[in-house]
């Protein structure tokens, strides 16, 4: 999550150019290929009717993920070895399925994280997630400081780190790819350029395991939508109700749709949020509140439009937005709700509960 700015950032064309030819100089004339020819080897490429199999939340490192060093996710440690952290993430894996019935989870990496000595550590939060079940998405996201610019920090660090990545999980099924985190250094162009090369890439990677995030702040994914070299992915949105200072139930509905087009069956909001630890009651209607009005309108759009979900931030120390928050001892962690009435929302959103009573 990040503060969306009010105008789109400016582009620093001199990197953008630069990214451009290293890009074409790369990949040849693979991006211009079919659709078919980049997953020829890897497997199955049909997407689901819609996308309501995503149940999730995401679960962050105190530092919002942005980061120049390894992402240490909240209750977690980097002195953990690979048993504590399997165990640990064990635990919070199934209180997000006991406390909101979650069945996704989002999960941030970096080089810092895949390329050092503590990816054999970090690997035991993803297998104990696939081991429960649970669906996981794993996200690049960029440093933090003057790195924090909607651009890929540093190619050289970058592919390494996803030629890591997709040789571990490529034959886990539960697991799947997002090749980054709001690229909104880029424009709509440049950024599909960047996801056809991943896919190029990693052609044995099935298409319907990866999640190309929609261009700006993952902001719209009509343009990833239309782009046919991207066909058979899962298109990934985020959207925040801090976005705007005040809209209706009724606006908020239609600038979420206008974010999505007509590409809801390849859509998963993998980021959406508001605050969590204020005491709002998102199960009544109170059309003065900003924030109530955006979570009943999402959720309620998403329910509608058969999409799946993943709430930001599931799980983050020190975060208002957060839906869980730590408890019990730190070396057996457990979670509890932070609110209930939120959980409910994104139940229903999920399909399931009840919706607000007037």
């Amino acid at each position: 999550m990040r503060t969306t700015p009010s105008s789109p950032r400016l582009t620093p064309r001199l990197r953008a150019a630069c990214v451009a030819i290293a890009i074409a100089a790369t990949s040849g004339t693979a991006l211009a290929g079919s659709p078919a020819n980049a997953a020829a080897s890897g497997g199955t490429t049909q997407l689901s009717r819609d996308t309501t199999q995503f149940k999730g939340v995401n679960w962050a490192d105190p530092r919002d993920n942005f980061a120049d060093d390894p992402v240490v996710l909240s209750g977690l440690s980097t002195s953990d070895t690979y048993a504590q952290t399997y165990a640990k993430a064990s635990r919070i894996i199934s209180a997000f399925r006991a406390n909101l019935g979650a069945n996704t989870v989002r999960l941030p990496i970096n080089p810092y994280t895949v390329n050092g000595s503590y990816w054999k550590s970090y690997r035991g939060v993803i297998d104990a997630a696939s081991d429960k079940g649970f669906k996981v998405i794993l996200s690049y996201w960029e440093g933090t400081g003057a790195r924090k610019d909607g651009f890929i920090d540093d190619t050289a660090t970058y592919w390494p780190m996803w030629d890591t990545v997709v040789k571990a999980y490529k034959g886990d099924s539960r697991v799947y790819f997002e090749p980054m985190n709001e690229p909104h250094g880029y424009t709509d162009t440049e950024w599909a350029d960047i996801a056809a090369k991943w896919l190029s890439t990693y052609p044995t990677v099935p298409r319907n395991r990866v999640f190309v995030s929609g261009a700006g702040y993952n902001d719209h994914v009509t343009s990833v939508c239309a782009d046919p070299r991207l066909k058979g992915t899962y298109l990934s949105l985020h959207h925040y109700g801090f976005w705007k200072e005040y809209a209706t139930y009724d606006q908020w509905v239609a600038d979420l749709k206008e974010r999505i087009g007509d590409c809801a069956n390849r859509t998963v909001a993998d980021e959406f949020g508001a605050p969590m630890t204020t005491g709002l009651n998102y199960n009544k209607p109170a059309p003065d509140n900003n924030y109530i009005n955006y979570v009943q309108a999402v959720t309620d759009t998403f329910r509608q439009l058969k999409m799946g979900s993943v709430y930001w931030p599931g799980l983050r120390t020190d975060d208002t937005y957060s839906l869980q928050t730590l408890t019990g001892d730190p070396a057996r962690p457990w979670l509890a709700t932070t609110n209930q009435s939120g959980a409910d929302r994104l139940a229903w959103g999920w399909g399931r509960g009840k919706p607000v009573q007037p």
